[in-house]
């Protein structure tokens, strides 16, 4: 289906449970197999719980994994991708739903719609950007819901590192150094979503 998105502020699942997880990675496999077998881990956890996974819709590297996992165990797998990289990112055909949107920004908008929660696996810019804007946003009050990243091989720990110096020099405010939820264990990880507290909102005073 093609469709348009716009921004709209994000709510918590009612009553703390968690339905759907958008999960943003890599459309590469990365250097060593271990980003691979905890991926599939990860997703078997999500079909598990019968969490339907949200992504970016690609058919290739730790996105089509996690995705292929997943529809594997029977679970539910909604792609968004946007036009000009259906073909680049070679968009998954055997999804149970998928969004064609026009740009980069309406798959954001519309993963974040679709989403009770949000975890980064290892991936490139394109990751951390989509990761870093949603856990933005968290901050100002446009989204509402738990921010996790599963630090598969260490992978996430200068970015860690980051967001502690961050604090460190307060250019980012102490309420918000340990808002990300981040966990080495795929079930640590997730359970630790269903008790999620929502932050108070970015203060200048």
């Amino acid at each position: 289906m093609k469709e348009s998105a716009s921004a709209v502020k994000s709510s918590p699942a009612k009553n703390g449970a968690i339905k759907s997880i958008a999960v943003y990675c890599g459309s590469s496999l990365g250097s060593s197999e271990i980003y691979k077998e905890n991926a599939i881990i990860f997703a078997k956890e999500l079909a598990k719980r019968d969490i339907t996974l949200v992504y970016g819709g690609a058919s290739v590297g730790i996105m089509g994994t996690v995705a292929d996992t997943v529809l594997q165990a029977g679970g539910n797998v909604i792609g968004v991708i946007p036009a000009l990289l259906e073909q680049r990112e070679i968009s998954h055909k055997c999804l149970s739903e998928l969004h064609i949107v026009e740009t980069m920004h309406q798959r954001k908008n519309k993963m974040i719609e679709l989403a009770d929660g949000f975890v980064a696996l290892p991936g490139g810019f394109g990751t951390l950007e989509e990761f870093s804007e949603v856990f933005t946003w968290s901050m100002i009050g446009l989204n509402n819901k738990p921010c996790g990243i599963l630090n598969i091989n260490n992978f996430y720990d200068p970015l860690i590192s980051m967001i502690d110096k961050m604090a460190d020099e307060q250019f980012l405010q102490e309420k918000y150094r340990s808002m990300a939820i981040i966990e080495k264990n795929p079930t640590v990880l997730l359970d630790r979503f269903d008790h999620y507290v929502v932050p108070s909102l970015k203060t200048y005073d």
